[in-house]
């Protein structure tokens, strides 16, 4: 996983030395003066180096590697890093809002690009192997998912857009695709200033079952004990019984209660011409 940088004409290879380091070298180099950041890794390493960035006008470009790139997926840049990097010239920059959300109580502050996940995700996320990641990559998610098959879920209360609702897991979205294999939010993109939320009701995962066969045959929005909303806000709160974990772009991210909000035009972004078939100019940015 690597940070590379271009300053005038340099480009400098910058490697992660561990979790959590990517943001502190990006905004290291933004200092020195980068033109351009690139993040060469997964959504985590990606996440961590937009976080450096938010805020600035540096552009941050993809170079798409590690266990899976949702958001290389999003973009249709591919799986290969070299072919992503060979496209780089045809990308714009455009200025595009992101996510953040705080949590435990104002302890944790992250932004994200692509989606937060609350409740059955997270807790997946939480619980898959680290060993197991590395050796069969998404394998390691399923075998975490259908071994919480049967199991109790807490279920927590979401308010937004002046109701309350409940459920048992949120998926708060930034993009249409999920996971790199399937897409639950279908009517997002990067540019829009509002989530898309998909709500999941169920006490146990055994509805889960009925959901996924929904999200495989195209009808999951329309299947009773799913609700879809469009929202720029929400407050997640926590349920007395057990504690509900939060993932953000695919990393754990801490626990209930939160909060959830769109930032507007934070990041600019290198975003291949095809990627959205409408959107206005002023969406571009210039690259100083």
């Amino acid at each position: 996983m690597k940070v590379l940088e271009r300053q005038g004409h340099q480009v400098t290879a910058a490697p992660t030395t561990g979790p959590r380091t990517a943001a502190a070298i990006a905004q290291e180099y933004v200092s020195r003066g980068a033109s351009l950041i690139l993040a060469a890794g997964g959504d985590g390493t990606i996440n961590e180096v937009a976080e450096g960035l938010v805020g600035t006008q540096v552009p941050l470009g993809i170079l798409p590697c590690g266990t899976a790139n949702v958001l290389a997926s999003e973009l249709k840049l591919g799986s290969q890093p070299e072919r992503a990097a060979a496209r780089l010239g045809q990308c714009r920059p455009c200025r595009i809002p992101v996510g953040h959300v705080t949590c435990e109580q104002g302890a944790v502050s992250r932004h994200f690009l692509l989606m937060a996940g609350i409740g059955l995700d997270a807790h997946i996320v939480y619980r898959v192997s680290g060993p197991l990641k590395a050796a069969t990559g998404k394998l390691a998610y399923w075998v975490a998912g259908w071994s919480l098959l049967g199991r109790r879920l807490s279920e927590f209360p979401v308010e937004m857009n002046g109701r309350n609702r409940t459920c048992s897991f949120a998926l708060v979205s930034k993009v249409r695709n999920y996971g790199g294999d399937f897409e639950i939010a279908r009517d997002v993109s990067l540019f829009d200033d509002r989530f898309e939320v998909v709500l999941f009701e169920g006490r146990s995962t055994l509805p889960y079952v009925k959901y996924f066969g929904g999200l495989i045959l195209n009808r999951l929005q329309h299947m009773r004990g799913v609700t879809v909303e469009r929202a720029q806000c929400l407050r997640v709160l926590a349920p007395e019984d057990k504690r509900v974990y939060l993932q953000v772009d695919g990393e754990f991210a801490g626990h209930l209660p939160a909060e959830i909000r769109i930032i507007p035009e934070a990041l600019t972004l290198l975003v291949p011409p095809g990627y959205s078939a409408v959107h206005d100019d002023s969406r571009h940015a210039g690259v100083g």
